[in-house]
């Protein structure tokens, strides 16, 4: 059976706020998903990998350049891609669902992607567009991961 996947998108600039929002949506997430992936990078990225780590889960980094070594500490498998922003559709396609915490532009254009894709995008606290769905909890967020995941698996 496939590996459920879930992604986690928000900038890599963010508040205590968020960074404590992202870490305990990680934690939660490692409980119903096997596989994290994200930018791989710092902020949000950084927080929502250590909890779903420390929960026990394997997280996948997709890196816009080619260094491995940038790849933040909780990031067990980090993929290089050089591309810079264009990763970002690597990163959707990669999720079965889509969580969007947080962020600017290169958040927006992951949303989007999640959306032209038909994956599923939950907002979290994040960009407010039709079709991606709102919630204000990161157990509204769980619960809706957990309805999406049951229809993927």
């Amino acid at each position: 059976m496939r590996k459920r996947v879930v992604g986690v998108i928000g900038g890599h600039d963010c508040t205590k706020e968020v960074e404590q929002i992202a870490q305990e949506l990680g934690k939660k997430l490692g409980k119903v998903a096997e596989i994290l992936v994200s930018g791989g990078l710092s902020g949000t990225m950084k927080a929502v990998c250590s909890g779903f780590k420390a929960a026990g889960g394997v997280t996948i980094g997709i890196l816009p350049g080619y260094d491995k070594n940038n790849a933040n500490e909780f990031v067990d498998i980090a993929i290089p891609t050089g591309l810079g922003l264009a990763r970002n559709v690597l990163v959707v396609k990669a999720a079965d669902v889509v969580i969007a915490l947080p962020g600017r532009a290169g958040t927006l254009s992951e949303i989007a992607y999640g959306l032209q894709f038909g994956i599923p995008v939950i907002s979290l606290d994040s960009w407010d567009i039709p079709g991606v769905i709102k919630v204000k909890t990161v157990e509204e967020a769980v619960i809706k991961v957990k309805e999406f995941l049951g229809r993927s698996s």
